[in-house]
């Protein structure tokens, strides 16, 4: 979920393709943030982010009762092109999309749950799933980027929104016949991956001819092995999750999910939350946006009890991380929602209150005046280069699962 892209794995699709040069790692100039759209959450820079948070928003907010404000929706209708892609964001909705226009399949495919899911889009839908078929790689996976290798989290994005499409992701197969649960099932680690501890988790991306584990991947691929999203209903079942069975049988996506599962659930084990460490730096620190994410994927699989630990986890320190940042406080809404916990009560905090006042006002909520040219996000750090800089690092194949996390910290900021 979620998951989760943006600057980051921008910047890491491009460099991947052109393999990681020194070059690479320079700077690009900054540029003035765009204005900030009076239908938008959140008052960030939404250049790599802007579709991404907006659903998750107007998700987390369908799940909670609340009834988007009207400018919210038309807003993210608007951002589609005519022909059913959406990009990261578009300053300019009137302006049609063109050859320029950096189409992206993951704000693409959240875009299209979250018009699924409020109702009233199917045309917008339809041409959505359309289009992510239509830059299906041989593979029958799925870039960041059309044109770029397929990888993990953005396979397993646009399988679920292909799903909640009505699409049958079995079904949807490329030119050369691979479906898109080959696609995902390639990026499975199997029974004779070393270390044992990482037998049924998912991969990024290969990396020097290994693919590594990707907390990141695991999760997103749990949902979409599932047929399902970040929006996640209660298990009427819970039992404990279990490592990947070895010596495993054939692959199928239920499977895939449930050693994925079980490879979540061993993570967080240790201290409650997952951990990450980012280019440059000496030591790993807790990862909340994959916390979140692993905690939600537990939960669809049928593992609250497995989930548990994380979600009180989250609960007592996820507050600083989700602080006026709109995907963060709605992936927070939304794991609440996938646990049965209290999204209006959860660490003492009424989370939904919390989203609402980052949107646009209505009758009920307002919007607090912050400058829509703020330049830091809630973590501390700039925006612009740093996230650029981060991207090329996880393009030479460093820190790949919190950076896409981190598109959640920015949008959520993956």
């Amino acid at each position: 979920m979620n998951v989760r892209h943006s600057a980051a794995a921008l910047a890491a699709s491009a460099v991947l393709c052109v393999g990681a040069a020194p070059a690479a790692l320079a700077a690009p100039s900054p540029s003035p943030a765009p204005v900030i759209p009076s239908g938008m959450f959140g008052t960030m820079d939404p250049t790599y982010d802007g579709v991404w948070r907006q659903s998750f928003a107007l998700l987390a907010q369908q799940t909670a009762g609340v009834r988007p404000a009207p400018q919210a929706v038309e807003w993210l209708a608007g951002q589609q092109c005519a022909d059913g892609a959406f990009a990261a964001f578009r300053a300019d909705s009137g302006a049609a999309c063109d050859a320029k226009t950096m189409l992206d399949t993951n704000a693409t495919a959240i875009a299209v749950q979250a018009l699924k899911a409020l109702g009233g889009h199917d045309a917008a839908v339809k041409k959505g799933a359309a289009w992510l078929k239509s830059v299906q790689n041989e593979d029958g996976g799925w870039a960041y980027n059309p044109g770029s290798p397929s990888e993990g989290s953005s396979t397993s994005v646009v399988i679920s929104a292909l799903a909640a499409a009505g699409e049958n992701p079995a079904e949807v197969k490329s030119k050369a016949g691979k479906s898109a649960y080959d696609g995902l099932l390639s990026f499975q680690l199997d029974c004779a991956a070393e270390p044992a501890a990482d037998r049924g988790a998912f991969g990024y991306q290969p990396q020097d001819g290994k693919l590594p584990a990707n907390a990141d991947a695991s999760a997103a691929a749990v949902l979409a092995a599932l047929g399902k999203g970040p929006v996640v209903t209660p298990a009427a079942t819970d039992t404990p999750a279990a490592p990947l069975a070895c010596p495993a049988g054939a692959k199928d996506p239920a499977g895939a999910a449930q050693g994925a599962a079980g490879y979540l659930a061993e993570a967080l084990k240790k201290d409650g939350h997952l951990t990450a460490k980012t280019p440059g730096a000496e030591t790993v620190t807790a990862d909340v946006g994959n916390t979140a994410d692993a905690v939600i994927a537990l939960a669809a699989a049928g593992h609250k009890q497995s989930a548990a630990g994380g979600l009180e986890w989250l609960k007592g320190n996820a507050a600083e991380w989700s602080k006026g940042n709109p995907a963060a406080l709605a992936t927070l809404i939304l794991t609440a929602h996938a646990t049965g916990a209290d999204p209006k009560a959860f660490g003492g905090a009424d989370l939904v209150a919390a989203l609402n006042a980052t949107g646009p006002a209505d009758a009920a909520t307002a919007r607090p005046k912050e400058s829509a040219s703020a330049s830091s996000d809630s973590s501390g750090s700039s925006d612009g280069n740093v996230w650029w800089i981060i991207g090329a690092g996880a393009a030479a194949g460093v820190g790949i699962g919190i950076l896409l996390s981190g598109r959640r910290k920015k949008q959520q900021q993956l």
